[in-house]
């Protein structure tokens, strides 16, 4: 990952009156918690209250911060996860001690996988009943020392600011993530002398930036100059280090081809006539193909986690590969790479991009459309005409009607690489989705924390019958708290991307995967929010318009085909160009006249789930 640089979008905190930086005061552990996080430009923190961090809590009215009262602490951990990474800054959660603390434990994970600065705090019981096994208590820190950057026991109050000042600089330094502050209950009701400390933080050991040396640069050069198939991966860390005007300027300069990660989408516009495209397990065919075909890789803050790169053993095994990459125990820790240059992307941009000459790939990208071919018009074009409704139409539409403008949170499943598919992002901080730890119910609440940092964008969570069940509680939470969102369900009746493995790996056997539902127009409605349904492609737009032009949150429950598949699927531990594709019958592209009429059925499969032809309510 890329070191983060300040967003466009900043935290819309009020800063305490400079007549006060200076000023000595008596204050509250609990009342340094909230001073501190104003100075630290915190305007919104995502939390629920408890015995062992009440003091924090009634000493909060006095700050200008907003409080968003969540349904379920895992809730709070990524609405603060989605609102860093909508805006750019650091998310702030806030839980009480014991299973109030254990609730985040998901999000923290999550955060982690994904590198999003997130600050945690959570109460702890007193300091002199630590190790009792007192009412609420866990150690927290001993929980979550694996899936943290750092994490913090504060047990004195003159200790709480900083605590909290370290944590800031230590979650969006280098390469981010989250990092956890508990304190003890007695700290926060304890009293000392404040003053908010303003000198740059020094910690001992920690050395986060990372410099490429002038050689490298020139070793990179080269190497660049000399390839004649290369190919750029266009990771996360172009997002987080706010690259992607770089990035343009380099792939104009050199003509070369961008292939990006599930978490880079964005970073480069997909509407680029040099941008492939997703790579990896559900990948674009042509991308994955012309990576195995490539005399060169750029990776650019991505880390080749095994979904991108498939069997190891024949990766890319012609390639040179130049790993640009902040954190040093990424280089060489899955892929053996021939130059690594250590250090933030935008900084190494920079250094490459005047000793790199114009040239065209002319010949190596007219290659590569030629792999492409009708495949672009064919997944779409290709699905069953059986009158039902499909998850990849219900995408593209939406992408079509918003013109692609808005900012799309997804959960994880075949929603989420239908969505990577079919809905085409041009801009970063547009796509936030959980990319290495796979977490079912992130959507929701992480879209309504990219409303807290984006009150202006128009924001449609995309997710799937049983993720958005694991965290619906927080439809009550948009209803109190005046959040709106539009939700699209991808309604299928099953686990679906555990059923596709099913039918794809296990014979069709689907154990635990037909899912129950309720009603969610009746659930919209008991929460005083908008729900609609749709059956058919034809009322999509009518329901995107109607949900566009609600002020509450809206449900939309898209009926989709039940068995429908993500295509292509690089099976696990299979080379990556070794894909299964969707079966099209010959002939069926030309008898298709638009992107609006489906083709053929797939056949042989299991079937449907019984749960459909039980009625509406499911």
């Amino acid at each position: 990952m890329a070191s983060p640089m300040k967003s466009m979008t900043e935290p819309r905190a009020t800063p305490m009156a400079t007549d006060t930086e200076s000023r000595v005061e008596t204050l509250t552990g609990s009342q340094i918690i909230w001073d501190t996080l104003v100075h630290q430009g915190v305007s919104v923190v995502f939390g629920y209250p408890g015995g062992a961090i009440m003091p924090a809590y009634d000493a909060m009215p006095g700050y200008p911060i907003r409080h968003v009262l969540v349904r379920h602490e895992q809730g709070a951990a990524h609405m603060a996860d989605g609102y860093a990474r909508a805006s750019g800054g650091v998310g702030v959660c806030i839980a009480t001690s014991g299973p109030g603390a254990t609730n985040l434990v998901t999000g923290i994970a999550n955060a982690m996988m994904d590198s999003i600065p997130m600050v945690c705090i959570t109460g702890q019981v007193s300091s002199t009943v630590i190790g009792s096994d007192a009412f609420q208590e866990v150690d927290f820190t001993g929980v979550t020392l694996p899936i943290t950057k750092h994490n913090i026991l504060v047990t004195r109050t003159q200790d709480i600011m900083p605590a909290i000042r370290q944590a800031f600089y230590i979650a969006s330094s280098g390469r981010p993530g989250p990092v956890v502050v508990d304190i003890t209950k007695d700290a926060q009701q304890g009293s000392c002398e404040h003053r908010y400390d303003t000198s740059p933080i020094r910690l001992p050991g920690y050395r986060p930036e990372h410099h490429p040396v002038p050689a490298e640069i020139a070793e990179a050069a080269a190497l660049i100059a000399a390839a004649k198939r290369p190919i750029i991966f266009c990771g996360h860390g172009i997002i987080e280090a706010n690259a992607t005007g770089l990035l343009l300027e380099f792939v104009q300069k050199t003509s070369f081809p961008v292939a990006l990660t599930l978490l880079g989408l964005g970073g480069f516009p997909a509407t680029h006539p040099l941008s492939l495209g997703m790579m990896g397990m559900h990948g674009e065919a042509w991308v994955n193909t012309a990576i195995q075909e490539a005399d060169l890789i750029i990776a650019m803050g991505m880390r080749f986690d095994d979904r991108v790169t498939g069997n190891l053993k024949t990766y890319a095994q012609n390639a040179k590969k130049i790993h640009i990459e902040l954190d040093p125990a990424e280089i060489n820790k899955n892929v053996k790479v021939d130059l690594p240059l250590v250090g933030d992307v935008r900084e190494i941009l920079r250094m490459l991009l005047p000793q790199v000459a114009k040239r065209n790939c002319d010949v190596w990208n007219s290659h590569i459309t030629e792999l492409k071919g009708d495949s672009a018009v064919r997944e779409i074009q290709s699905l069953p005409d059986n009158g039902s409704l499909f998850a990849a139409h219900v995408i593209h539409d939406l992408w079509r009607y918003t013109q692609g403008k808005a900012l799309v949170v997804t959960d994880v499943g075949q929603h989420q690489m239908w969505e990577a598919q079919y809905y085409k992002h041009d801009h970063p901080r547009k796509l936030l989705t959980s990319g290495g730890a796979g977490t079912m119910g992130f959507a929701l609440p992480a879209a309504m924390g990219a409303r807290m940092a984006c009150p202006d964008d128009e924001i449609w969570v995309v997710v799937g019958d049983g993720g958005f069940q694991m965290t619906a509680c927080e439809l009550a939470t948009c209803a109190q708290e005046d959040i709106k969102v539009n939700i699209a369900i991808i309604n299928n009746g099953f686990l679906g991307m555990v059923r596709q493995w099913q039918q794809f790996f296990y014979g069709g056997r689907y154990v635990a995967t037909p899912i129950k539902s309720p009603d969610f127009v009746k659930l919209a409605d008991a929460h005083g929010l908008k729900g609609l349904r749709v059956t058919k492609r034809e009322e999509v737009k009518a329901a995107v318009e109607a949900a566009r032009s609600f002020k509450e949150t809206c449900i939309i429950d898209f009926r989709v085909e039940q068995e429908d598949s993500v295509y292509p699927m690089v099976p696990a531990g299979a080379d990556l160009d070794k894909m299964i594709r969707r079966p099209v019958p010959v002939g069926a592209i030309s008898e298709l006249p638009s992107e609006e009429a489906p083709g053929e059925a797939q056949k042989d499969v299991p079937p449907h789930n019984p749960i459909f032809e039980t009625g509406k309510d499911h």
